[in-house]
C-alpha cells in the first residue's frame, strides 16, 4: 500500500503517533510518504519512508499576505505527491488544516488535467481539534466540514469520540488508541507475551468506553458513540472516601530509587532554566513531559512537587518546551526548589529519561489520550496523573497508576506522596504498567487496525485495495 502521512513536526503527541505509525507501516513493507513543514523529530531514516517538506513562503515578497497560505501550500503538495507517487490514500492528523488541505488536494486530483485520480482522505482527530480549535466560532464550521468530508475519521479514545459525536454530529467515528513503539528490551518484550492473555481477559474499563487493540476477528471496528459497555468492567476511579494518602506515621524506610541504580542524569539540561541535573542528586526522581501549554497545566506540576519536596527528598525532571516555560521557572524559584528541579527542553526519545524515573506526574486539564502517561507506563513507571478525558482509559486507577480530580494540587501530591513512600506496592504499579501497556497497546496490533481501517475505506470509495 502507499500511504501519505501528514502531521505537525511536533514532540508532541500527534508527531510522536504519526511518525511511529509511518515507521511501522515501512516496516511491514508499505510505501509512506510524510508530508509536512519539517521533518518531524521521531520520523528517522528507514526504508519505505519518504519525507516532503511543505513551504508556503516563496510568495510573500509580493506582499499580497501577511503570512504565508500554509494551507493552500500543503494542499498543493499533497495533490502532487500523491499524483507523482500514486498514493493509495492520504492520512492526516488534525482536522485543522491538515484534512482542509487534504480535501482540498481530494478535489485536485478529481479535476486533474491528466486525468481523474481517486484518493481517499483518512483524519485522526486530537484533542485541540475539539478542545480548541473547532469551539472556537471563528473556526468550528471549517473543523465540522473536514470532518464530515473525510472518508474516515478515526481517534484516540472513546473520550473524544464522544465529544467529536457531540460537537460536531459524527455517528461514524473509529477508535484506535495509540500504540507503545517497539520494546527497548527483551524483558518488556517478554512481559508483554506473558501477560498477553491475562490482560485481555482483565482490565481497566473506563465508564465513558474501552477500548480493546486486538478485538475478536469478528468484531467490527465501529463502536457508535454511546453503546452500552460490556459486563463485568470494573470502575478504575476509587470511591468517595478512599484516601490515597499515606497513614500517619507510615513508614518511610527502605526507599531505594531508580535513580540511585543508575548515576546517570535525568537529562542535559538546556541551561535556561533553574536546577541542574547530574550524578549528585539524591531522593526520589519524578518526570513530567508536555508541551508547557496552558491546558497541561504545568504550574499544578510544580506546586505539586513542592508539597511533595517537604515530606521526602525528591527531585523534579521536567521534559519539554512552550510557552508556559518561563512561568514554570519563576514559579520554583518563588517556592523555593529551584534547586530541585531540572529543565532539559525538548527531546527526541524520552525512554531513557522515564527508565531512570521513579514516577510519572502530569496535571493536565484534558488529554484526547495520554500518550507520554502511556510511554511512561511502558517503561515501568508509575503514573499520578488527572482523571480527564481519555487518562482513564491508559492509567488503570489504583493498578499501574493514581487519579484525581484536575486542579486537586494537595490529591496529586499525596498521590504522589503514596507511592513514592510504598515500594512494595510502587514496583507492583511498575511491573502492571509495564504489561499493561506493553500488551493492551501493542504496536503491530494497533498498526494492522490501521491498515484495516485504509482497506475498508478504499473498498468503500470506489478504490481496490492493495
Amino acid at each position: 500500500m502507499r500511504v501519505g502521512i501528514c502531521c505537525f513536526p511536533s514532540f508532541g503527541g500527534s508527531g510522536v503517533v504519526a511518525s511511529e505509525l509511518a515507521l511501522a507501516l515501512a516496516e511491514s513493507g508499505d510505501e509512506v510518504h510524510v508530508v509536512s513543514s519539517a521533518r518531524p523529530p521521531r520520523l528517522v531514516e528507514a526504508p519505505g519512508v519518504h519525507h516532503h517538506p511543505v513551504d508556503g513562503s516563496g510568495i510573500l515578497e509580493y506582499g499580497l499576505f501577511d503570512h504565508p497560505p500554509y494551507t493552500l501550500a500543503l494542499a498543493n503538495r499533497l495533490a502532487q505527491v500523491a499524483r507523482d507517487r500514486l498514493l493509495d490514500l492520504i492520512h492526516v492528523h488534525y482536522a485543522a488544516p491538515h484534512a482542509v488541505a487534504a480535501l482540498l488536494a481530494r478535489e485536485m486530483l478529481a479535476h486533474n488535467a491528466s486525468g481523474p485520480r481517486t484518493c481517499p482522505v483518512v483524519t485522526t482527530v486530537h484533542g485541540t481539534d475539539v478542545t480548541l480549535v473547532g469551539a472556537h466560532p471563528n473556526y468550528s464550521d471549517i473543523v465540522g466540514w473536514a470532518l464530515r468530508g473525510s472518508d474516515c475519521v478515526t481517534v484516540p479514545s472513546y473520550a473524544l469520540q464522544q465529544e467529536v459525536a457531540e460537537r460536531f454530529a459524527l455517528d461514524a467515528v473509529e477508535v484506535i488508541p495509540n500504540f507503545v513503539p517497539v520494546a527497548q528490551d527483551p524483558e518488556s518484550q517478554a512481559l508483554a507475551q506473558a501477560s498477553g492473555a491475562e490482560n485481555m481477559r482483565a482490565g481497566c474499563r473506563p465508564e465513558s468506553g474501552w477500548c480493546d487493540p486486538r478485538p475478536p476477528a469478528n468484531q467490527s471496528l465501529r463502536r457508535s458513540a454511546g453503546a452500552p459497555m460490556e459486563p463485568g468492567w470494573r470502575d478504575p476511579h476509587p470511591p468517595a472516601n478512599q484516601s490515597v494518602r499515606p497513614s500517619a506515621g507510615a513508614p518511610m524506610a527502605g526507599l531505594r530509587t531508580r535513580s540511585q541504580r543508575s548515576s546517570a542524569p535525568c537529562g542535559a539540561p538546556d541551561g535556561v532554566g533553574p536546577g541542574t541535573a547530574g550524578p549528585s542528586r539524591s531522593g526520589m526522581q519524578i518526570v513530567h513531559v508536555s508541551n508547557f501549554r496552558p491546558v497541561k497545566r504545568v504550574a499544578d506540576v510544580v506546586a505539586a512537587f513542592a508539597l511533595v519536596r517537604r515530606e521526602l527528598p525528591a527531585w523534579l525532571c521536567l521534559v519539554g518546551d512552550g510557552p508556559g516555560r518561563p512561568a514554570a521557572e519563576s514559579q520554583c524559584r518563588e517556592l523555593g526548589i529551584a534547586d530541585d528541579v531540572s529543565f532539559v527542553g525538548n527531546q527526541a526519545r524520552v525512554e531513557p529519561i522515564l527508565e531512570r524515573s521513579d514516577l510519572f506526574l502530569s496535571a493536565s486539564e484534558t488529554e484526547s489520550f495520554g500518550l507520554a502517561s502511556l510511554e511512561a507506563l511502558a517503561c515501568g513507571v508509575p503514573v499520578v496523573a488527572t482523571r480527564t478525558g481519555g487518562v482513564p482509559e491508559v492509567v488503570c486507577h489504583d493498578r499501574n497508576g493514581l487519579l484525581s480530580p484536575v486542579g486537586d494540587v494537595e490529591a496529586l501530591a499525596g498521590s504522589c506522596i503514596a507511592l513514592l513512600a510504598d515500594p512494595a506496592r510502587r514496583e507492583a504499579f511498575a511491573r502492571d504498567g509495564r504489561r499493561w501497556a506493553r500488551s493492551r497497546f501493542d504496536r503491530d496490533a494497533i498498526v494492522a487496525r490501521y491498515r484495516e481501517i485504509y482497506r475498508a475505506t478504499l473498498t468503500s470509495g470506489g478504490a481496490s485495495a492493495p
